[in-house]
């Protein structure tokens, strides 16, 4: 059974590596056997994490496509992408301004497609089969106030993720997403421990936080030959919470 996860003579690329998530799934990948190359804009902030999985790491602005052509270019041929670089601008609809929603959907939406769109040009010109896992959010279903532009970019997302799954799959590609529900986190920390947070808490039928390990299987499901016959899927970690009408 554990054949079917493994990576072995695979490579990986895993976009946003520098957070918590991205350095997660660097981890994983690698775990299962995979050459993992760590992508973000910032090198510094992944060489601890590409030096205890013995990763390379590359620069990457996920919107310009410069940089993403030099990231590829450096990373050599891959058989998974990992789409998981991602912002977010947190102010009520009426004092989002054109700026702060433009650069939501630059990162969270077109640069996925963009990075996506590049991966799928070179395996297809190398004739290599591959995966593609784009990492949106429960948000991209439901919504929370506040975060007009990461919604709207996240439902987007889905669909996108649909539409390349369809038009791939002749070339041996599969595009799938994860939708995690909310992750604990050193940034969310002080905010989960306040009254407010705890009370979304309780709206979790888990009545917890996702972990980054609770990610793991589902990565691994999508990454590998264990999900052969999987494409235009997400996978929903959320604990039931977009399920549930709490």
């Amino acid at each position: 059974m554990s054949a079917l996860f493994d990576l072995s003579g695979r490579s990986a690329l895993v976009t946003g590596a520098s957070g918590l998530l991205g350095a997660h799934f660097a981890r994983v990948l690698a775990d299962a056997g995979a050459r993992v190359v760590m992508a973000a804009r910032r090198l510094d902030a992944m060489a601890e994490t590409a030096t205890e999985i013995s990763a390379e790491a590359v620069r990457l602005d996920v919107t310009d496509p410069a940089s993403i052509a030099a990231a590829f270019d450096a990373a050599g041929p891959i058989d998974i992408l990992v789409n998981n670089a991602g912002i977010a601008v947190t102010k009520p609809v009426l004092a989002q301004t054109p700026e702060d929603f433009d650069q939501v959907l630059d990162v969270d939406l077109r640069g996925c497609f963009l990075v996506a769109q590049e991966a799928a040009r070179r395996m297809v010109a190398g004739k290599r089969p591959g995966s593609i896992v784009n990492i949106a959010s429960i948000l991209g279903e439901r919504i929370i106030p506040g975060v007009a532009g990461y919604t709207a970019a996240k439902a987007g997302l889905l669909h996108l993720t649909r539409q390349m799954a369809v038009e791939l799959a002749r070339h041996s590609i599969r595009v799938n997403a994860i939708a995690p529900g909310y992750i604990a986190s050193d940034i969310n920390a002080e905010f989960f421990a306040s009254e407010p947070g705890q009370a979304m808490i309780r709206r979790v039928p888990q009545r917890r936080l996702g972990q980054p390990g609770d990610l793991t299987g589902p990565l691994l499901l999508l990454a590998s030959d264990a999900g052969a016959h999987m494409t235009g899927s997400t996978i929903t970690v959320d604990g039931g919470h977009s399920v549930s009408s709490l």
